[in-house]
């Protein structure tokens, strides 16, 4: 706080220490408390108190700095007379009066403490009418600013409205009222009287205009409390006038609440949470925010399914398999899987056991066979999907602290079908992320753990639920990626892709029909014949699944309802397989997709996607260069593997394979698989790649009609593979007529169907000199071939559609 006195100059010297401040200014008229500890500082302290006690006051304009450099202060400060000084605990504490402004002209010393040669501004004054009027200006504005609750003490008022000096007037405001050093500083430099009264004045109007908003507020504020108390008050009153008539809204509520609370059958300890819930909202004002909160969470205990479920009865399987049997063509499998649960079903009356997790590329009825097992049961059917999932709160619900929380998809779900034990499909579960916000996978685990689910843990109900009734069945594209923990609750069925006889009963006994309705068309008005659906499957899908034929049918259904609608035909239309054309367009695929000759250095093998089976090609180019082999087509890392082991067991084998040995060191081997967009991975094309090594290399072609599939060693050796009903429904559709794979794949022919294997013949290969045997269109030189008795030439066992396989 400034205290101000009247000024009696002293003499000042030419040269003084200075003492550099740290947001302050010290301005003549005024008496400043300052405390000083920096140990530079102190030493010209000393040196002023032992002389004259007078010393240069000046801001710094930087006050992080601890030792200041002349060119760290500003260029004007204050001559202070030092009245008293005191020592505490290794700091000096001042009383400083300011005596007058000075200019730093040159340093005359830089250590141990800074001193200057200083020259005195004079304080000049020209009574004017105009500085007269911002004299009295400014008055008005401190008289003002005290009004707004500006800080200004009694003895500051008494000075600044007793003097008639303006300079004296500016100097008193300024060291008195709270402004920015860098404000104070400038007003302290300026020499021109005039200027400082209006720069002070513009000062002065800003902290006004400031005091004025923060009134304003206040009052605002002072308002709505008291409106908020009153309306709190009025509402009390209200209530109080309520239940005295009768009229309680509230009090039915809380008696509606306490009737459904009964009903609900909850748990004991469920019970007891929802009981202790009312009471607070009871107590609680229907206006207070957090009453619908409890309000909310209350309906959500109350509507929840605690002891509620469909009406138990005895499950039939013969009805069972017979509505199976009306809802999806084919998967045998797959419903004799589901049947033995139903058996155990009947038997037992519940089952803790695994989880059923339907895997299959998209299309093939995952999920509309879980309605069928509903159906079956007689169960509500409930469908969450998880694709995209990445926060644990989407399965375990958000705690109540959160705006807008509420329960998990599987609480939601549980409620939404009103009983406590549906059908419950849990769809795309191999599309669950993670992030940051915590693994939904991890939180699953607790709900499909058969031990544990039956006090489910939502972070919403704050309360155990019981799943241990709930059927759970999940769905997969792929496996890979399902966490090892999750997968290991999951009993996985294998829904293979549909064959084109498959697909052609499907959709006679379900999509046409099912498309005819949804088109407002029925059979007297069109027909598809026979032949046009095998087209269609054909010529304009290739996939697992149904569901681009299914939409192939809706796009020829629909023009021909634009027909009929335009009244452009009369009679039935009937569309033959010359008419798809100008209902498709072009055929998308050609039915045999193998080559039309044999070539050179290329083979067909087989893969298995997330849409089924797809054939593969593999091109081999030997061409001049240094022996490097250059791999393209967006190959895995194990499918180069592959590639480099194909290379070397040929390598290896040259004499053998009548390669000439230097042929290797002298070319540059090119293998491209086309479909350069598309990723590829696996080991079971590494006979293919090593078939097309040897035809390219040794000229011979390789048959066009024969497929292939199995890894291969370094020695040689065909190793099984996965997929294999999937890899030969591919070449199937592709017009292949031979398929070479491993031996040890021989126990899964019996997955295939029968009439492809009726179409095909199965080679059942041990080694590559097998393979190659069979796949190329001429032998091997016998002299060549007679160069390696330790590995000799087998004869490949042949398996036709009709024959057994032997093991």
């Amino acid at each position: 706080m400034a205290i101000f006195i009247d000024p009696q100059k002293p003499r000042i010297k030419n040269e003084l220490p200075i003492v550099p401040l740290r947001d302050t200014v010290v301005f003549p008229s005024s008496m400043v408390p300052i405390t000083v500890g920096r140990p530079k500082v102190k030493l010209g302290l000393d040196s002023a108190w032992a002389t004259d006690h007078l010393a240069v006051f000046v801001a710094q304009k930087n006050p992080r700095i601890e030792n200041p450099a002349p060119g760290d202060i500003y260029s004007v400060g204050t001559v202070g007379l030092i009245r008293r000084l005191w020592k505490v605990d290794n700091e000096y504490n001042l009383a400083v009066e300011g005596i007058s402004r000075v200019y730093l002209k040159e340093f005359s010393q830089i250590d141990p403490y800074l001193a200057v040669k200083v020259e005195e501004i004079p304080e000049l004054t020209q009574k004017t009418e105009e500085v007269e009027a911002l004299f009295r200006n400014i008055l008005a504005k401190i008289k003002k600013f005290g009004e707004l609750g500006g800080t200004l003490t009694l003895e500051s008022s008494i000075h600044i409205f007793s003097t008639d000096d303006p300079n004296q007037l500016v100097n008193i405001v300024a060291a008195s009222i709270d402004l920015k050093t860098a404000d104070k500083q400038q007003i302290l430099e300026m020499v021109d009287t005039k200027a400082r009264l209006d720069r002070l004045s513009e000062l002065l109007t800003r902290e006004i205009r400031i005091l004025e908003i923060s009134s304003k507020i206040d009052t605002e504020t002072q308002e709505r409390v008291g409106k908020v108390t009153k309306d709190a008050i009025l509402r009390e009153k209200m209530k109080s006038i309520e239940k005295e008539l009768g009229e309680d809204e509230d009090g039915q509520e809380i008696a509606q609440f306490r009737k459904k609370i009964k009903e609900a059958q909850m748990p004991t300890d469920v019970r007891t949470k929802a009981d202790r819930e009312l009471i607070r909202l009871a107590k609680m004002s229907s206006y207070n925010p957090e009453s619908s909160y409890i309000r909310t969470y209350l309906e959500w205990l109350v509507d929840l399914p605690w002891q509620i479920k469909d009406k138990k009865k005895s499950t039939d399987v013969e009805l069972a398999a017979k509505i199976l049997e009306e809802d999806h063509y084919g998967l045998p499998k797959v419903k004799e899987r589901i049947l033995e649960y139903f058996a155990v079903h009947k038997l037992v009356g519940k089952i803790k056991g695994p989880i059923l997790c339907f895997y299959g590329p998209p299309g093939v009825g995952k999920t509309s066979i879980g309605k069928s097992i509903a159906r079956a049961l007689d169960r509500k059917f409930i469908r969450v999907s998880l694709g995209g999932i990445h926060d644990e709160a989407e399965i375990r619900g958000h705690r109540r602290t959160y705006v807008g929380a509420m329960p998990g998809r599987i609480v939601q779900g549980i409620k939404n079908a009103g009983t406590k034990n549906p059908v419950f499909m849990l769809d795309e579960i191999d599309k669950i992320g993670a992030d940051f916000r915590g693994d939904p996978s991890s939180a699953l685990l607790e709900a499909l753990d058969p031990e544990q689910n039956n006090s489910f843990s939502d972070h919403y109900l704050e309360v155990a639920y019981d799943l241990s009734d709930v059927l759970f069945i999940a769905t997969a594209n792929i496996l890979d990626t399902i966490p090892p923990a999750l997968r290991d609750r999951l009993e996985v069925i294998s829904f293979p892709g549909y064959t084109e006889d498959e697909k052609f009963h499907i959709a006679k006994r379900f999509l046409i029909p099912k498309q005819l309705e949804a088109h407002g068309l029925n059979k007297e008005k069109v027909e598809i014949t026979d032949s046009t659906l095998k087209d269609i499957i054909s010529h304009y899908t290739r996939e697992a699944g149904v569901r681009e034929l299914e939409r192939e049918a809706a796009a020829i259904f629909r023009k021909v309802a634009k027909k009929l609608a335009t009244a452009k035909v009369k009679t039935k239309i009937a569309i033959s397989p010359k008419q798809l054309h100008a209902y498709l367009g072009a055929a998308k695929f050609t039915r045999a997709i193998a080559e039309e000759k044999d070539e050179i250095g290329m083979t067909t093998g087989l893969s298995v996607t997330s849409a089924g089976g797809e054939i593969l090609f593999v091109e081999v180019t030997p061409m001049p260069g240094k022996g490097l082999l250059i791999l393209t087509g967006q190959l895995g890392d194990v499918m180069k593997e592959s590639a480099q082991a194909a290379l070397s067991y040929v390598r290896s084998r040259a004499k053998v394979l009548g390669i000439p040995e230097n042929l290797f060191a002298k070319s540059d081997i090119h293998i491209h698989v086309p479909e350069g967009a598309v990723p590829k991975e696996g080991p079971s094309a590494g006979i293919a790649i090593t078939t097309a090594l040897v035809s390219a290399l040794t000229k011979i072609p390789v048959r066009r009609e024969v497929g292939m599939t199995g890894e291969v060693t370094l020695r040689g050796r065909v190793l099984e593979i996965g997929g294999l009903k999937e890899k030969t429904l591919a070449a199937h559709r592709a017009g292949l007529t031979t398929i070479i794979i491993p031996k040890q794949n021989a126990k899964d022919l019996e997955d295939i169907p029968k009439n492809v294997k009726r179409d095909l013949q199965f080679i059942l290969a041990e080694h590559m000199d097998e393979v190659l045997k069979v796949a190329l269109t001429k032998s091997l030189p016998k002299e060549k071939a007679a160069e390696s008795p330790k590995l000799p030439v087998r004869h490949p066992e042949l398996v036709s559609g009709s024959s057994q396989p032997t093991n």
